[in-house]
C-alpha cells in the first residue's frame, strides 16, 4: 500500500515493540500499540481516530488469534478491539497440513461472535497450486467468506528469530530489503485492491475538531535517548509525550559514541544488549562518561536492556563483558525467561519522581506495564532500595523493581505513558527539578 502512494497507519495490539519497528519500517510511518491492559477504552479510542484521521488507510495486526485474550468472555480480545473501532476483519490463516478443514474452521470464526466483521481470509503458507485449488474449493462449497489470496511457503519471506522473538529491524542490515521482498510476495499474491476496499468505511464522526492533541512546548531540558542496533524499544506516542512535557530527546549511539550528548538527564530503553555485548564493552569512553555523569547526579530512567546495560557485567553463553557499571550488580541472561506478561506495579513511596495529586493510577495507585526478558539481576553490597512492590509479574527480584541508585531509577519493567500511569511527565518533572538545583 505505501508503494501505491497511500499513507499507511500501522497499529499493533498489544505491548510488542518488535512486531511495531517491522510494521513501522514498512509503512514509512511509526506503528503504534493499542493494548486494552494499560490503556482505557476512550485512550484507545482517541489514539486511534488522531493517527488514523491524518492518514489514508489504517492496518491493525493483532496478537495471537482473533478471539484470544486474557478474559474468557473476550473483553480484551483483537475481536473486541475491531468492535470497538468498527474495523472489519481480515484473517490470515496458516493452512499447513490442512484442506477441507478450512471450511469448519472459517465457519467456526464466523459463528463464533457475529458481531465482528470478518470480511475476507488471506491464506498463508500454502503448499502448492493443488493445495490452493482445494482449499478455495472447500470455502466455495461450505461457506461464504471472500478469499483475498493466497501466499505460497517460501523460506525466503521468513524473518530470522531468535530467543525473544523476531530479530527487530533496527538491528537488521537488510531491513528494507527484506521489507521490499515481502512486499513484492504480497502484492503479487494478495488483492490489494480489495483489501483497500473493505478498509474504506463510511466517514467517522470523529473530525480534526473533536479530536485534540495535546500542545507541544518550547523544550527547557534536553534528554539523551539510547538508539541504536542495541536499544529501540520505545513507543512512538511515549516519545511523543517528552515533547509535550518541555523535553527535547537527543539520540546517542552506545555502540559508537565516545560520550553523552550535552543533556541534562539520560533515557536508555529496552532492547537486546546481549546480541552486541563486545561493541558494548569497547566502547569504554562512552560507558565510563555514564558512569561519570550519573555518579555525578544526573538523574537517568533505564528499563530491561537500559538496566543491563548500567550493571556491572552481562554475562551471556559462558562469556562476561564489562559494562556501565552503576548498578553494583551482574546480570546474567538465562535461557528460560525470567519475566513475560502483564505486570502491575505499586509505588513504595520510596521513589525519586514526584506524583501528581491529580493523576489517576498515581500516589501509590497501581501501575499496569509489561515485562519480557530472559535476564536476572545479583545484585551486590548493600540493600536495595526499589521504587515499585510487584503485585503482578517477576521485576527484579519477584517482589520488587525499579532499583533506585542516587538519581536512577533502573527496572526490567516497559512502562507505557497513559492517563493512569503518567510516567513521562513525572520524569520529566525530576529531571527538571534536579537542573533547577544545579
Amino acid at each position: 500500500m505505501a508503494r501505491r502512494g497511500l499513507t499507511v497507519q500501522p497499529f499493533k495490539k498489544g505491548p510488542d515493540y518488535i512486531d511495531p519497528l517491522w510494521l513501522g519500517r514498512a509503512a514509512g510511518k511509526a506503528c503504534i500499540n493499542l493494548d486494552f491492559f494499560t490503556m482505557s477504552h476512550e485512550e484507545i479510542k482517541r489514539s486511534f481516530e488522531a493517527r488514523s484521521i491524518r492518514s489514508d488507510i489504517s492496518l491493525i495486526e493483532g496478537n495471537k488469534g482473533l478471539f484470544d485474550g486474557l478474559d474468557v468472555e473476550g473483553s480484551d480480545s483483537n475481536a473486541a478491539l475491531a468492535k470497538m473501532l468498527s474495523a472489519p476483519v481480515v484473517l490470515v490463516i496458516d493452512t499447513v497440513g490442512i484442506t477441507r478443514g478450512i471450511a469448519a474452521l472459517i465457519n467456526g470464526y464466523l459463528d463464533f461472535d457475529r458481531d465482528v466483521d470478518i470480511r475476507g481470509v488471506i491464506l498463508n503458507k500454502v503448499g502448492s497450486s493443488r493445495h490452493e485449488s482445494k482449499l478455495r474449493a472447500a470455502l466455495e462449497h461450505y461457506t461464504d467468506i471472500e478469499v483475498l489470496g493466497a501466499v505460497g511457503r517460501n523460506t525466503a519471506l521468513q524473518i530470522p528469530e531468535r530467543h525473544l522473538g523476531l530479530i527487530p529491524a533496527n538491528e537488521t542490515e537488510d531491513a528494507d530489503a527484506t521489507v521490499a521482498r515481502l512486499a513484492t510476495a504480497v502484492s503479487d499474491a494478495v488483492d490489494v485492491d480489495r483489501v483497500i476496499e473493505i478498509a474504506a468505511l463510511p466517514d467517522s464522526e470523529a473530525s480534526a475538531a473533536t479530536i485534540t492533541q495535546a500542545d507541544r512546548v518550547s523544550p527547557d531540558i534536553r534528554i539523551a535517548i539510547a538508539r541504536d542496533a542495541a536499544f529501540g524499544f520505545y513507543y512512538p506516542d511515549d516519545l511523543d509525550a517528552f515533547a509535550q512535557a518541555g523535553a527535547e530527546l537527543v539520540a546517542f549511539d552506545t555502540l559508537a559514541d565516545a560520550r553523552l550528548p550535552e543533556v541534562d538527564g539520560l533515557f536508555i530503553g529496552g532492547g537486546f544488549p546481549e546480541t552486541h555485548l563486545p561493541a558494548l564493552a569497547a566502547n569504554r569512553s562512552l560507558r565510563n562518561d555514564i558512569r561519570r555523569k550519573l555518579a555525578a547526579g544526573m538523574p537517568a530512567y533505564a528499563e530491561c536492556g537500559g538496566l543491563m546495560y548500567l550493571s556491572q557485567n552481562i554475562r551471556w553463553h559462558d562469556e562476561a563483558f564489562e559494562m556501565v557499571g552503576t548498578i553494583a550488580g551482574d546480570v546474567v541472561v538465562e535461557d528460560r525467561p525470567q519475566g513475560r506478561g502483564y505486570v502491575v506495579l505499586k509505588e513504595t513511596g520510596l521513589g525519586l519522581w514526584p506524583a501528581s495529586s491529580s493523576a489517576p493510577g498515581e500516589c501509590g495507585g497501581r501501575i499496569p506495564a509489561h515485562e519480557f526478558h530472559y535476564a536476572r539481576l545479583d545484585l551486590n553490597g548493600a540493600a536495595p532500595v526499589y521504587a515499585y512492590d510487584v503485585v503482578r509479574g517477576e521485576g527484579i527480584d519477584g517482589q520488587h523493581d525499579g532499583l533506585v541508585v542516587g538519581d536512577l531509577t533502573a527496572g526490567f519493567t516497559h512502562q507505557r505513558n497513559t492517563s493512569a500511569n503518567p510516567w513521562v511527565n513525572r520524569f520529566v518533572a525530576f529531571v527538571r527539578e534536579r537542573e533547577a538545583a544545579t
